[in-house]
């Protein structure tokens, strides 16, 4: 079974095609990374999978429902998005950002109820972020501020968490964290995830499915043994690469690479 499908999906930006009829589907309960080299269109199809970019023509189906004929506040309880370098008010707590996941569970104006409580308390915990609940996002470091977004989102309750390069300006050991969570929420409470990555050895060691893009259109997909190949890299970004299997996780590394040779 699948979470998201997509269906002959048209994207532009203007005049300029972007994505030209894309059929994806991803698996239920399982994390997919999605590669590709710069202006590939993986963050476009990310956003427009998440509605924050409306397709040309075509359709997404998330849970098996249309985006196009279901409103924001139904999507919102199917799916929590995180973008890429998300921006809050000065002086906002983390507890006041997580709170904000429940929005779509609220009517109008309503005060929180206690449910409302106990998940921004359950979410807290999940992320490890439970003695910074006082603070603004602004006294946090890099990977402590990443951990409470991923907070608020997890505060929507849903089955799907979309993040857009949630490990982008992250140093090595921030990036593991926030990647062994989200590995550990999927683990716990079978979260479909679906990310894009750029460093593709994490990609590859996190991810269940993984679905390579160029030029707009899935170039490859399977399992990071399938898609994680000197054919596939070469095709991608045109790398000449040395790929191995990583002994502490089973998953094929790249541990070294040249520009490619034109053939």
């Amino acid at each position: 079974m699948n979470s998201i499908i997509t269906k002959d999906l048209n994207i532009s930006y203007g005049d300029i095609d972007i994505v030209k009829n894309l059929n994806i589907e991803i698996p239920k309960g399982k994390i997919t990374t999605i590669i590709g080299a710069n202006g590939s269109g993986k963050s476009t199809i990310l956003k427009t999978i998440a509605r924050i970019i409306k397709a040309k023509s075509g359709d997404v189906l998330i849970n098996g429902k249309s985006i196009n004929k279901s409103n924001s506040k139904d999507i919102a309880k199917e799916m929590a998005v995180l973008p890429q370098g998300p921006k809050a008010p000065k002086g906002l707590t983390v507890e006041e950002l997580i709170s904000y996941g429940r929005f779509p569970h609220q009517s109008g104006f309503s005060k929180m109820k206690s449910e409302d409580e106990k998940i921004i308390d359950w979410a807290l915990k999940a992320t490890k972020i439970e003695e910074f609940r006082d603070r603004p996002l602004e006294a946090l470091s890099g990977g402590q501020r990443q951990r409470a977004w991923i907070a608020m989102a997890l505060a929507q309750r849903t089955d799907i968490l979309v993040l857009d390069e949630p490990t982008t300006y992250l140093d090595l050991a921030h990036q593991l964290e926030i990647l062994e969570l989200l590995k550990e929420l999927n683990e716990k409470h079978k979260t479909t995830i679906v990310m894009v990555i750029h460093e593709l050895n994490n990609a590859s060691r996190f991810a269940d499915y993984m679905i390579g893009v160029k030029k707009g259109k899935v170039s490859c997909c399977g399992t990071p043994f399938d898609v994680m190949t000197k054919d596939n890299l070469r095709e991608l970004f045109n790398i000449d690469g040395e790929i191995v299997n990583d002994p502490r996780n089973n998953r094929p590394v790249l541990i070294t690479y040249d520009m490619a040779l034109e053939s």
